[in-house]
């Protein structure tokens, strides 16, 4: 099987006590397992060579991991809505949500021209590489994002399989679908402003927020938690809650990404710390060092910031770092996620969960985000 070790004691889906947030990322782990050796069966029974080009990578992309933030929020949900029993339905749950991440890390890595992907080449490009080493036809590159566009679209085929198979097993289905209908529709609305803004050069802040929004925070915390409160049968104030504190610990998150996306180190991140500056996406951290620079009428800063600048030099991208830096943008972004923490601990402090689940929430936040509970409190 490709799933990770099962968690201690029974197995996982049949456990009596709910899983905490570490629990939950090896309990799903071999839910996944189970779920991708029947996918491959399946895709076997179609055709070999598709199972092996781009099935088999789909189901190794997801069997490498990554965080399992979204299942470890969809557990805590169903947790702080009194989640009890039977673990099935929000494990499997949990899967469905990291096979539609594979399919958003496919898709983003060839929209990008990401080269990196969790410590290994990026599908698009090891898809190109065994068009050149058997020596086929046409333009290898073009072959490799082509079949990783199909391979991105096979991992949300299999997620909504698993997930519309979750609901038609539990009383919540149609709350459960309406939630997952709703995460899917502003995933695309988010990458696609997000490749809209590139396009037209954008550098505003709201725009930035936006994206980051429907692009990350809504389908990374809020929706997964929703999503396990949901299987719980919790009430609407209970979810509103925890889309409020989902909401604000997701926007967190990805504002950590950005500045892991500038600064941090790739052999921690399994990406390159360059992608984002090389290819001016529109990040809050970008859009706010262009406003600090022109605030402060820094024009050397806002020259190299600049959503034409040209960023196709090392020299270059390290302009734009220096930039980021002298601006003060780094320093506010890091307040911006402090206080997001800080929102978001506020919000899930109204679903009355038992103060075990509250820790639990506060330790996926810091996880998250980068900051202590501590320190969110203290921004509170």
């Amino acid at each position: 099987m490709l799933g990770l070790p099962p968690a201690a004691g029974a197995p996982a889906g049949t456990v009596d006590d709910p899983p905490t947030a570490p629990d939950a990322a090896d309990a799903v782990g071999t839910v996944l397992g189970q779920v991708l050796d029947a996918r491959l069966r399946d895709s076997r029974a179609v055709d070999p060579v598709f199972a092996r080009d781009v099935a088999e990578r789909v189901a190794a992309l997801v069997a490498r991991g990554g965080k399992r933030l979204r299942t470890a929020f969809a557990c805590c949900g169903w947790r702080a809505a009194g989640g009890s029993g039977d673990t099935t339905a929000v494990l499997r749950t949990g899967a469905a949500l990291e096979l539609l991440q594979a399919c958003a890390l496919v898709h983003d890595d060839v929209m990008d021209g990401s080269l990196r992907r969790r410590g290994a080449p990026a599908l698009h490009v090891e898809l190109a590489r065994t068009h050149w080493a058997a020596g086929m036809h046409g333009p290898a590159e073009t072959f490799g994002t082509s079949a990783a566009v199909l391979a991105g679209d096979l991992a949300l085929v299999w997620a909504d399989d698993l997930l519309t198979e979750t609901a038609f097993g539990t009383p919540h289905g149609p709350r459960l679908h309406g939630e997952w209908r709703a995460m899917r529709a502003e995933m695309v609305a988010g990458q696609y402003l997000d490749l809209h803004a590139q396009a037209a050069r954008s550098s505003g802040v709201d725009e930035a927020l936006t994206i980051a929004t429907l692009k990350s925070a809504l389908y990374t915390v809020a929706r997964p938690l929703a999503l396990g409160a949901i299987l719980a049968g919790a009430d609407e104030h209970t979810v509103d809650a925890l889309r409020a504190a989902g909401r604000c610990a997701g926007l967190a998150f990805q504002l950590r990404d950005d500045l892991l996306g500038a600064f941090g180190n790739p052999a921690l991140t399994g990406k390159p710390a360059d992608d984002d500056l090389r290819s001016r996406k529109l990040t809050y951290l970008l859009a706010v060092a262009h406003r600090l620079a022109g605030t402060t009428a820094d024009h050397h800063a806002a020259a190299a910031l600049a959503p034409d600048a040209d960023t196709g030099t090392d020299h270059a991208v390290e302009r734009t770092r220096a930039a980021l830096e002298r601006t003060g943008a780094r320093e506010t972004v890091e307040a911006k996620i402090g206080e997001l923490a800080a929102d978001s601990l506020r919000h899930f402090d109204r679903t009355g969960a038992r103060p075990a689940v509250r820790r639990e929430f506060a330790a996926l936040v810091a996880r998250a985000s980068g900051v202590t509970a501590h320190r969110a409190e203290g921004a509170g």
